[in-house]
């Protein structure tokens, strides 16, 4: 097995760590966005690292490595061809939901929000936006005491986790592909968020609705959900615990 790991962001270097301790001899080209950690910890393994993340560069840095499986760490950027079909059995994708719900962006809001089911996945790239087969996944339940920051950092984890769990067979190819259902789950752009997070005034939401709303886009060091009132705009968040019995 020759891998391609493309990592960035803290799971990104958390996985490439791990692959590079565990599974050195797999490393085929390790690809990072910019001069990190990532690229400091490959280099510290002698492993062969691009820092950067344009399509020609890579594919230039793998014009003498056979390739047999991408993977995406919690890669930043959509994959296309020809990068998409250069790996002899495709890309894996790290991916912080349980698909087929939460493709797209901000899936930890839009989680809350629709009140979806919950989760991280491990899929193959195709030509659509995380439409690729399943081959492993985790459930992740929540609860009312969480918030649009405390899916996201659960995700991270448990992400970590899953491909630790899964790598083992994935380098053998030991793994079932399952379809997704094209009608099952949801899909959100980026565009969506800062409209589904401005509250109307005149509006009547269920004390349900609102409270997801709001834990939804509470996420420390980030916007929240606003309203306006006489010219003045107004951030609100929301912390939700449950009392003791």
């Amino acid at each position: 097995m020759k891998l391609l790991l493309m990592a960035d962001q803290k799971v990104g270097a958390e996985i490439a760590n791990w692959l590079f301790d565990t599974y050195p001899q797999d490393i085929g080209l390790v690809v990072t966005p910019e001069e990190n950690r990532i690229a400091d910890a490959a280099r510290s393994h002698d492993l062969p690292v691009v820092t950067s993340s344009q399509p020609e560069l890579i594919l230039k840095a793998l014009e003498k490595v056979d390739i047999d499986l991408g993977l995406l760490a919690w890669w930043p950027a959509i994959i296309k061809d020809p990068l998409l079909s250069l790996p002899r059995h495709g890309f894996v994708n790290t991916h912080p939901s349980l698909l087929p719900h939460g493709r797209g962006k901000h899936y930890n809001f839009w989680t809350l929000v629709e009140q979806a089911p919950f989760g991280v996945s491990l899929h193959f790239i195709d030509e659509g936006v995380d439409t690729g087969d399943l081959i492993a996944q985790r459930s992740i339940p929540y609860s009312w005491e969480d918030n649009g920051e405390s899916l996201h950092r659960r995700a991270q984890a448990e992400m970590v986790e899953l491909i630790r769990h899964a790598y083992p067979n994935i380098r053998k190819l030991a793994f079932v592909r399952t379809p997704q259902n094209p009608s099952e789950g949801t899909f959100r752009r980026a565009s969506e968020l800062e409209n589904a997070s401005l509250i109307d005034l005149d509006k009547r939401y269920s004390g349900r609705e609102l409270l997801n709303l709001l834990r939804a886009r509470t996420y420390s060091g980030h916007p929240a959900c606003r309203f306006v009132d006489d010219g003045e705009t107004y951030e609100v968040r929301v912390q939700i615990n449950r009392k003791p019995r």
